[in-house]
């Protein structure tokens, strides 16, 4: 199945869907300050801290176009690989952290449907926690050529969101966008039973780009 990023303008970055209830109201407010600032102090004053918030809303929330790599397992997310943990039932989950600097949007690991997307409640301990194991998340699993891939998206301390872009039967080509984590949060991945880890704790990953599976 062909990639549907590929053909993206490289060095294009767009804002991510599920960014609007943060950053219009920020947006909204820099502006505001910035045209005020000249007839009132107090809308000077706030006018820096506004436009610099501002200006670091639209950072976290960019979604840069990504030229998706080879492999059969590519990173869902961009991070830093946290644990790489193998399960009872002979998976191995890979998990990578995302601090608030990395790029929130998500992308399908593998071409495949989406068999279910379920919602978790939970807490909003940070992800680098171990009670973040039981943080709020969305569980997704996939049909693919390996069979069922489970992937979890996790909120972090901040982020109180998860916003999923595609529903149950979706058909997904791999590297296409998913969802969006506000702010810091954790994706896992579980690997099936024979496939091998091609990443190591500590590496840092790409969504899209860093290969997860050695052949």
């Amino acid at each position: 199945m062909p990639h549907s990023q590929t053909s993206a303008p490289r060095g294009r970055v767009r804002l991510a869907r599920g960014a609007s209830p943060w950053l219009l109201p920020t947006v909204a407010t820099a502006a505001l300050s910035l045209a005020r600032s000249r007839r009132s102090r107090r809308a000077a004053a706030i006018a820096v801290p506004a436009t610099a918030l501002a200006a670091g809303m639209l950072w976290f929330f960019r979604d840069p176009e990504r030229e998706i790599a080879p492999g059969r397992v590519i990173s869902p997310a961009d991070g830093v690989v946290q644990s790489i943990m193998p399960w009872k039932d002979g998976r191995t989950r890979v998990a990578i952290f995302m601090s608030p600097l990395n790029v929130h949007v998500n992308r399908a690991p593998l071409a495949g449907t989406v068999t279910s997307v379920e919602h978790i409640p939970g807490g909003f301990v940070p992800a680098f926690n171990k009670e973040s194991e039981n943080n709020e998340r969305v569980v997704w699993h996939f049909d693919t050529e390996l069979g069922d891939i489970e992937m979890i998206q996790i909120a972090g301390a901040v982020a109180r969101r998860i916003v999923p872009y595609m529903p149950e039967g979706t058909k997904v080509e791999q590297g296409d966008r998913i969802g969006l984590i506000r702010f810091g949060s954790r994706v896992d991945i579980y690997l099936p039973e024979g496939v091998d880890v091609a990443v190591e704790v500590g590496q840092t990953t790409t969504a899209g780009v860093t290969r997860i599976d050695r052949d």
